[in-house]
């Protein structure tokens, strides 16, 4: 193997651990806490981890700005007392925002438990976005290992106090989302020790920087305004049914799509591993990078849907309180395969080749389809089916489109793969719905085989092009 290769592999087996674990988590949380804590606990810890996907928005794109500008450069390299400068400043405006937001949620929030979610919630910003400037920094220069870290010891910290919850008989909720915030300011010390060089400073060498906190910002808020974009496609329809049924029933809803989530582990971690990489790629190799990595994402991705039946009997038996909503997965498990091509290639690509404001209009405009969709499926027809199915369209589109334009832009024909892929989805979602039963397994997995056959051709391609990378020089 090439010495570039073995840097990957490195790196991707330190993000792929990290996921692992988290998914690890995850997967206790999913299967074990709804188990123990009942439907309307669980609908509130569902709660407070929905809206909580949404803090990290509230540094304007300050920290993906520092991804982009720095992308490909290395750690040492990066001027210290200037990023200590912006560490202080990004630090005084999340507290900022967070006594805001704790003083408006005695106003407008509806209920007590509400209130306290929302409380909760601000103190969970200012430590998740001055962590996300570690985190991007040190995946922006390729320290992929201690960035795998950081998030692997919040992950580790968490699961432990949540089954010591459990295990001693609590039930309480509220304690659980304190677990959460506690794993994750003890991962925040440790990235301040990560990097340290340009936190632990005197303050002497502070100074105001505006005009560089106002080039992160400008830079990165369309990447940013992106990804906020792409969580209100499926934002947009959770808040729907939160809005318009019970919050058992936003629990049970938001229980389908985190199992359906289960498979964006592998796909993420690769996804983090490659921008710094593609970042220092001549443009020229590109194109065929994309289709090769392309190829592999959907032959492997496609291959999981076989594995949906069976999950859903192992589910229902364990959670006989979610069998119902279990259906859902019939209709959730596709937005994985696009949703994963996203992360993994149209959003790394699009960013190495600077085309994230491309990435804002076309997220935008997901956004707008989706929220007249969900209006008329949650308020007008009040059809939780519909809905659900909302969100993975709303994937659907938004992979398609960004596609089309970044095959454009590539000079590359995906015409024949939209086709194949799309035609799987509809077998998949339509015996998984009508028919519920193991005959989805074989007539799925006959279908796979199908769409392999008229892949022939791209498979051998991408055997031929992994083998050529892992052995050249």
């Amino acid at each position: 193997m090439n010495n570039k290769v073995l840097v990957f592999l490195k790196n991707f087996s330190y993000t792929l651990s990290s996921n692992f674990i988290t998914l690890l988590v995850s997967t206790l949380v999913t299967l074990i806490v709804p188990k123990l804590i009942g439907v309307e606990d669980y609908g509130y810890w569902q709660l407070y981890m929905f809206y909580s996907t949404y803090v990290g928005f509230f540094h304007f794109g300050w920290n993906d700005g520092i991804n982009l500008r720095y992308g490909g450069e290395k750690y040492d390299s990066l001027d210290k007392p200037k990023f200590f400068s912006q560490f202080i400043q990004l630090c005084t405006m999340q507290l900022v925002l967070a006594v805001g937001v704790v003083i408006s949620s005695n106003f407008l929030a509806d209920g007590l438990d509400r209130v306290f979610i929302f409380q909760m919630i601000a103190i969970n910003m200012v430590i998740l976005n001055v962590r996300y400037m570690f985190l991007y920094t040190l995946q922006a220069t390729n320290r992929i290992k201690k960035y795998a870290l950081i998030m692997v010891l919040d992950r580790i910290i968490f699961i432990g106090m949540v089954l010591l919850l459990l295990l001693i008989g609590n039930r309480d909720y509220h304690l659980m989302i304190i677990a959460d915030l506690v794993s994750k300011v003890i991962s925040l010390i440790y990235g301040m020790h990560v990097c340290k060089e340009f936190v632990f400073r005197k303050f002497s060498s502070f100074t105001l920087d505006l005009k560089e906190s106002w080039i992160n910002i400008n830079v990165g808020i369309k990447l940013m305004l992106a990804n906020l974009a792409s969580k209100l496609i499926i934002g947009i329809v959770r808040f729907g049914i939160e809005r318009q049924w019970d919050v058992e029933t936003f629990g049970r809803v938001s229980l389908t799509l985190s199992i359906s989530h289960f498979m964006m582990v592998f796909i993420t971690g690769i996804g983090i591993v490659v921008y710094p990489i593609l970042r220092r790629t001549d443009k020229e190799k590109l194109p065929n990078i994309y289709e090769l990595m392309r190829n592999f994402l959907m032959i492997v991705s496609l291959s999981f849907l076989i594995f949906y039946y069976p999950a859903k009997v192992l589910l229902a038996a364990w959670l006989p309180d979610y069998a119902e909503s279990l259906l859902y997965m019939a209709l959730l498990f596709p937005m994985v395969i696009y949703e994963g091509r996203i992360t993994l290639l149209i959003n790394t690509y699009l960013k190495t080749l600077r085309y994230e404001k491309t990435m804002l209009h076309l997220n935008a405009i997901t956004v707008a389809v989706s929220a007249v969709f969900t209006i008329f499926t949650t308020v007008i027809w009040h059809n939780l089916n519909l809905a659900i199915l909302t969100i993975l369209l709303g994937q659907m589109v938004r992979a398609i489109i960004a596609e089309v334009f970044l095959s454009k832009k590539l000079n590359i024909n995906l015409n024949k793969d939209f086709i194949l892929e799309i035609s799987l989805t509809m077998i998949f979602i339509l015996s998984g719905w009508y028919i519920d039963s193991w005959w989805t397994v074989p007539i799925y997995g006959i279908s796979y085989l199908v769409y392999l056959l008229f892949k022939k051709s791209d498979v051998k391609k991408t055997y031929i092009g992994m083998k050529e990378l892992m052995i050249s020089k």
